[in-house]
């Protein structure tokens, strides 16, 4: 018959530690972000408020789903035997996730600011085409 030896890692509490901190990020992050988008998205729309607000939601879960899914992904440690050890492996995983959540941050504002760069410009094209008849 054989014994199996458990070993102590503070591996379950890296994942305690993890998990609330990558979530409150993420929520976070899109609450500002999406907040204030609405004036992006109501410009993008030509001031058609309800289309706006819709697809300002669409791109919020769409945003929550592609980072939780993400932090989950890279969520296994390897094992800890240490507090120290401990320390470094949340550091480096939550950093990781942080600067994967700025860009994913910044890739949204671009989406927007070329979404109303594009309304600008068919606003324009379409006055200029009136002013021909």
């Amino acid at each position: 018959m054989t014994t199996t030896v458990l070993t102590a890692t503070y591996n379950f509490s890296a994942y305690m530690i993890y998990l609330p901190i990558v979530i409150a990020l993420t929520v976070l992050v899109s609450q500002f972000l999406f907040k204030n988008s609405r004036t992006f998205m109501i410009d993008i729309f030509h001031q058609k408020k309800d289309i706006a607000m819709a697809t300002n939601s669409l791109f919020k879960i769409g945003f929550y789903l592609l980072n939780i899914g993400f932090a989950l992904c890279i969520i296994e440690f390897f094992p800890i035997e240490t507090i120290e050890r401990l320390v470094v492996a949340l550091s480096k995983k939550i950093g990781g996730f942080s600067i994967y959540l700025g860009i994913m941050m910044l890739l949204n504002l671009l989406l927007f600011l070329k979404g109303r760069k594009h309304a600008i410009n068919k606003e324009k094209y379409s006055d200029n085409e009136n002013t021909h008849f």
